[in-house]
C-alpha cells in the first residue's frame, strides 16, 4: 500500500491515530480532552478523533472518573493540595464536573482538616506567634487549594496543639 492509499483507507488512518495516542498515553496516564487534542495537533480528521477516543476508551485507556479519582488521591497524598486547587486542575485537563464531585468526596471534612495541620507543622516547625505568622500560615494552605474557613480552622488547630505540647 502506497503513502497515498493509506492517507485514504479509514482503518490506516484509525490506526494511525491510534498509535499517536498510545506513544501520548505512554508517559503518563491522560483525559480525554488531552487526547483530542494531541490528535488536532497531529491534524487527525474529527472522525477519525471520536472512532480513536472510543477504541481508547472501550480498551480501558480512557477514564476520566478513574483519573479524577487517582489524581485527587495522588494530589492529596504526595503534594497536600486541597479540594480547591485539585478542583481548578482537574477542570483545567477537561474532567467533567460530574466525575470530579466523586473524587472531591472521598475525603472528608476531618481528614482534610488533618492534612492541613500536618502540612502546617512540616511547614512551619512552630505555631504562629503574631499575625504576621498566621497570614503566612493561611496564604501557604489556600495556594495549596484549602478553602479559607477550613484554612482559619487548620491554623487554630495548629496553635492549640503547639499550646498543648508546650
Amino acid at each position: 500500500m502506497t503513502g497515498r492509499d493509506r492517507a485514504l483507507d479509514p482503518e490506516a488512518r484509525l490506526q494511525d491515530a491510534l498509535d499517536a495516542a498510545y506513544r501520548y498515553l505512554s508517559y503518563r496516564e491522560r483525559t480525554v480532552l488531552e487526547v483530542r487534542r494531541h490528535l488536532e495537533q497531529r491534524r487527525v480528521e474529527p472522525a477519525t478523533i471520536e472512532d480513536a477516543i472510543a477504541a481508547l476508551h472501550e480498551a480501558g485507556y480512557l477514564d476520566d472518573a478513574g483519573y479524577a479519582l487517582r489524581f485527587a488521591h495522588d494530589r492529596r497524598e504526595l503534594d497536600a493540595w486541597g479540594a480547591d486547587r485539585i478542583e481548578r486542575k482537574l477542570l483545567a485537563v477537561g474532567v467533567a464536573a460530574e466525575h470530579i464531585a466523586p473524587a472531591l468526596a472521598e475525603q472528608d471534612g476531618e481528614e482534610e482538616l488533618a492534612a492541613a495541620v500536618a502540612l502546617l507543622e512540616r511547614r512551619m516547625r512552630t505555631a504562629p506567634a503574631d499575625d504576621r505568622d498566621r497570614n503566612r500560615a493561611l496564604g501557604l494552605l489556600v495556594r495549596r487549594g484549602y478553602d479559607l474557613e477550613l484554612a482559619h480552622d487548620a491554623v487554630r488547630a495548629f496553635e492549640r496543639t503547639a499550646r498543648q505540647a508546650a
